[in-house]
């Protein structure tokens, strides 16, 4: 039996999926736990349908493997479909099969896994496999915030399929042998005359780039198990515990003299956020999320001081560090998760503001933008906010101000904060006593005075820190020590929201 149900779909069927590049689901579940530290579930489970002829085709397992292990010695709970049994396609059995070991994971309060390569629903059983289905989404949502949920799409997720890992709170696949879509190239064709490949609608360069589904594009199987186990590293294994600390030799008080001149003095340059965030995290190891879909916002996981610490921060290098529409609503999701799971944050502003346009405003950029300005309030998490250059309106408040709740705010001392930049402020200012200048050489001089003193007076951290908005102006170059000095003070942070049943998040 045990060998039966090992075998699972078959040796034809099994080598086939090693020709297409793939593991099978025993193998993936043995590169993501330590060593022999799996126990399988319900391995001899298999499926109730006696219509079709089913009866007469039942395989041990019924095409998923479930069960718990542990990931760097840390208890998880996993299922990985099985892609040689009936194309993995989920019946009611299965199904069963994966709510329990979901249920399992909620009481022993542990991370869940789910290594996805399905066909779908198991056209034989009907409505019972799309009880199925509703079955796992419900516990999608009740575990929510409780558990870490975690999935790789390692094959076809189409259909209903795909609403269970939407629902959790990271998405991994594997290039060019994994996709999502709602419904497949061939029905696009047939109602709106669409052409389109299985890779363009739904692989995972259009999921990790385009759409926003996919939080990484990984190269192969083994490198997408990886990431999974680097971020659970991340992860506490419940929203009642703290992330795992771990020892690092990396000082606490190492100054960087480089980052003093990593921000250009010019306002308008461009500069890549990520040398200020490598340059002060523990060994410069920073795991960017969503690292190809919207690029103007950077959101990540590191560490301070052997913590792990959730990351978000503007990026100068793409549309100017502008928040946007996919921006707004992608650190927002980031925020929220490290919220859910006592992961600090810290955030590096500078920002310009909101971007202007048509499309983002048809778009509902106000309800987007709405987002990432709640997920940050919400927040009850030690926050830490350090303003590089620009924070610029609106987009100052959202970005973790001391206004919404940040505990600790700092400025480097070239840093701009003001309702907007000098120029558009000095054009509505002083728009009339520009407009009695005929003379062009002498409007061009008094405007440059006028923008000059508007710097001075406003454009400069020194009113925000009198005001109490701003804690400490530092040096670049002790941005690591300021960070690790803060987090250490909120260790203890206890804050709690008003009793409410949940807030109304503008979605």
């Amino acid at each position: 039996m045990e060998a039966r149900a090992a075998l699972a779909g078959g040796k034809a069927r099994i080598d086939k999926q090693h020709e297409a590049g793939k593991l099978t689901a025993r193998e993936r579940i043995a590169a993501l736990v330590d060593g022999a530290s799996f126990v399988e579930l319900d391995k001899f489970v298999t499926h109730r349908c006696a219509d079709f002829g089913m009866q007469e085709h039942k395989v041990l397992g019924d095409g998923v493997v479930t069960g718990h292990g542990t990931v760097d010695g840390r208890p998880i709970c996993v299922f990985a479909q099985d892609f040689t049994v009936f194309g993995g396609s989920l019946s009611g059995a299965y199904a069963q099969k994966i709510c329990k070991v979901m249920d399992l994971a909620t009481k022993i309060g542990c991370p869940v896994v789910g290594l996805n390569d399905s066909g779908g629903a198991r056209i034989q059983e009907g409505v019972e496999s799309l009880a199925g289905y509703a079955d796992i989404f419900l516990r999608n949502v009740l575990t929510s915030g409780v558990v870490p949920q975690l999935s790789v799409i390692m094959g076809p997720c189409a259909g209903g399929a795909v609403y269970s890992p939407a629902i959790t709170d990271f998405i991994l696949m594997v290039d060019r042998t994994s996709y999502m879509f709602i419904t497949g190239p061939e029905v696009i064709k047939t109602v709106t005359h669409e052409e389109v490949s299985k890779e363009q609608l739904g692989g995972a360069a259009t999921h990790a780039g385009r759409s926003g589904v996919a939080h990484f594009n990984e190269a192969d199987e083994l490198a997408a198990i990886a990431r999974i186990r680097e971020l659970l590293g991340f992860m506490p294994g419940n929203n009642t515990e703290d992330p795992p600390a771990r020892p690092t030799r990396d000082p606490a008080d190492r100054a960087d003299a480089a980052l003093d001149s990593v921000v250009p003095l010019e306002s308008n340059r461009p500069y890549d956020i990520k040398r200020i965030i490598t340059s002060v995290v523990d060994d410069g190891h920073f795991v960017e999320v969503h690292k190809d879909y919207a690029r103007n916002i950077v959101c990540g996981f590191a560490r301070f001081d052997g913590r792990p610490a959730g990351i978000v921060a503007n990026q100068p290098a793409h549309l100017a560090g502008c928040l946007d529409i996919d921006a707004s609503i992608k650190a927002a999701r980031f925020v929220r998760f490290c919220d859910c799971f006592n992961i600090p944050l810290v955030t590096f502003v500078d920002v310009p503001g909101f971007l202007p346009g048509t499309n983002q405003e048809y778009g509902g950029i106000i309800k987007h933008g709405a987002k990432l300005l709640y997920a940050f309030a919400e927040a009850t998490v030690p926050k830490v906010t350090v303003i590089t250059r620009k924070a610029y309106g609106g987009a100052y408040d959202v970005m973790a101000s001391k206004h919404i709740r940040a505990d600790v705010n700092v400025s480097y001392p070239a840093a701009e904060i003001a309702v907007m930049g000098p120029d558009g402020a000095v054009n509505i200012i002083f728009r009339g006593e520009l407009d009695k200048i005929a003379d062009e050489a002498e409007r061009a001089q008094a405007r440059a005075r006028f923008t000059d003193e508007y710097r001075e007076r406003f454009a400069n951290p020194y009113k925000a820190a009198s005001l109490g908005y701003i804690d400490e102006i530092i040096r670049p170059r002790d941005t690591r020590w300021t960070i690790i000095r803060s987090l250490r003070t909120l260790r203890n942070k206890r804050q709690a929201n008003l009793p409410r049943k949940h807030g109304n998040i503008p979605l």
